[in-house]
Parts: structure tokens; C-alpha cells; sequence
């Protein structure tokens, strides 16, 4: 695992790239927003009333740790594979629902990098074991990041 693309596009099956290319403009972002070791998010839109949708990347392996949804959350997996805490294995063209209240974690699995199409409404919490909250991650959160990636690039965000 890495946290850096040489291209944006590097490791997508042909069927995905004209997706993320066309996100990519719409956003005005050059590149995908690292968020950590193995994980990339490309902003879509930021929802009234709380929320963002997004596509998601990950290198195999990359693990998102256990979280809490605030709102309910749709993911369509466009490439790669991710296992559930609940052991189940969810591929290219699968759908998960996840209501509110939703307590999970997931990692990238196989050989190819995952792109997850999500939309998130309402916030999300990753917790300790405990239960205890370690990181609130808000709409504004979210929308700040994309701000702050396209300044330190030069670019003008688009969808705020």
C-alpha cells in the first residue's frame, strides 16, 4: 500500500475510467484526495441538509476501521472487492444498504484497487472498541477537505 498515484487513473479496469475522468472535471480536481495510507476519496456532490456522495478508492488491504453512520448510507462497488466485518464478500456491481444508526468496518480485498460509488447522508463517527467517539466527520469537514486539496493545487473548487 501507498498514498500516492502517479496518475489518477492508474489501476482502473477500462469500464470505471470514464467515470472517474468525467468526476474529475466536474469537481475541477486534478488528482484523487488522499485520505490516508491506501485510501482516495473524488468528491461528487455535498447534499442539503447533511451529507456527500463520492467515489471511494482503495488499495487491497486498506482497512476502514469500525464507524457509525448518522444517516443512512448507499454503496455500489464499481471495481475490486471489500469484505465486511460480518465476513461477507461484496464485488464489482454489488449494492450495500447501510440504515442509520449502522456500525461497521471493511477492508479492500483481492488483487485490484476498489472504487466504491457512496452516498453518505448525515455524519460519521469512528469509534473505539469501547464505543467511545475517536473522529466526527461532518458535511463541513468533508467539504473543508476538498477546499483546502484544490487550494494547495491551485485549482478552483466547483462544487461548493
Amino acid at each position: 500500500m501507498n498514498n500516492t498515484l502517479t496518475h489518477p487513473l492508474d489501476g482502473l479496469q477500462a469500464h470505471v475510467v470514464p467515470h472517474v475522468t468525467a468526476a474529475l472535471q466536474r469537481a475541477g480536481l486534478d488528482a484523487w484526495i488522499p485520505e490516508g495510507p491506501g485510501k482516495w476519496s473524488l468528491p461528487l456532490q455535498f447534499l442539503e441538509g447533511g451529507g456527500w456522495v463520492e467515489l471511494m478508492r482503495l488499495e487491497p488491504g486498506t482497512k476502514l476501521s469500525l464507524h457509525r453512520h448518522h444517516g443512512e448510507v448507499h454503496g455500489l462497488n464499481l471495481q475490486g472487492q471489500r469484505r465486511l466485518d460480518d465476513g461477507r464478500i461484496v464485488s464489482t456491481g454489488d449494492y450495500i444498504y447501510e440504515p442509520l444508526g449502522n456500525l461497521d468496518s471493511w477492508e479492500a480485498v483481492g488483487d485490484e484497487v476498489l472504487v466504491l460509488h457512496v452516498v453518505v447522508r448525515g455524519d460519521v463517527d469512528y469509534v473505539a472498541a469501547d464505543g467511545s467517539v475517536q473522529r466526527h466527520i461532518a458535511t463541513a469537514d468533508v467539504v473543508a477537505g476538498y477546499r483546502a486539496f484544490c487550494a494547495e493545487r491551485g485549482l478552483q473548487p466547483r462544487l461548493c
